[in-house]
C-alpha cells in the first residue's frame, strides 16, 4: 500500500501524538515519518528530554506503520513491547526527526525499528516494537477496535 495516511493521522482530533506536539510528516505501510520540537512539557527534571517522549514517538511511529500494513490484512496492531535506547541528551528548543520502518511483518506479529536524530543529523535514541495482528473480528479487550486509519476512504 503506497497511500501516504499522514493527514489523516493528522486529522485526528485528540490523542498523544497530538498532546505532544509532534507532526506525522509521511506515513505508509513501509515507512512513518514524524518531526518534534522539544519544548517545556517535553523534559524531565534535569531539563532534557523525558525517555517517555523518545519511547512513545517510537512507539507511536511503528504503531501507525503496521496498522497501516495491517489494514489491508482485515486486522487492527497492538504493542507487545518497546525496547528504546536513550543515545544523546537533548533540550528544550531542538526540532527532532524520527524514521520508523519494518524489520518483518509476519501475519501474527511485526517488528519495526525507529530512529530519532537531531538537527546536526546525530542519533538521539533507537528503538525496535514487536505488535500483535489481531483480526478485525477479534474484540480487543472486550470491544471492538476502531481508529481513524480504518475508516472508509
Amino acid at each position: 500500500m503506497t497511500e501516504d495516511f499522514a493527514t489523516r493521522v493528522k486529522e485526528s482530533p485528540e490523542g498523544w501524538l497530538k498532546a505532544m506536539g509532534i507532526e506525522v510528516t509521511l506515513a505508509t505501510d513501509s515507512e512513518v515519518r514524524a518531526e518534534l520540537t522539544t519544548g517545556p512539557e517535553h523534559l524531565q527534571g534535569y531539563g532534557i528530554v523525558h525517555g517517555g517522549v523518545h519511547c512513545g514517538l517510537i512507539e507511536s511511529l511503528a504503531s501507525i506503520g503496521a496498522a497501516i500494513f495491517a489494514i489491508s490484512r482485515r486486522q487492527h496492531v497492538v504493542g507487545l513491547e518497546n525496547n528504546t535506547s536513550f543515545i544523546r541528551a537533548v533540550r528544550s528548543g531542538v526540532r527532532l526527526r524520527a524514521v520508523a520502518t519494518p524489520l518483518t511483518r509476519g501475519r501474527r506479529t511485526q517488528v519495526w525499528e525507529a530512529r530519532v536524530i537531531d538537527p546536526e543529523d546525530r542519533l538521539v535514541a533507537t528503538g525496535r516494537v514487536r505488535l500483535l495482528c489481531i483480526d478485525d473480528d477479534q474484540p480487543l479487550a472486550g470491544k471492538q477496535v476502531t481508529s481513524a486509519l480504518h475508516r472508509e476512504r
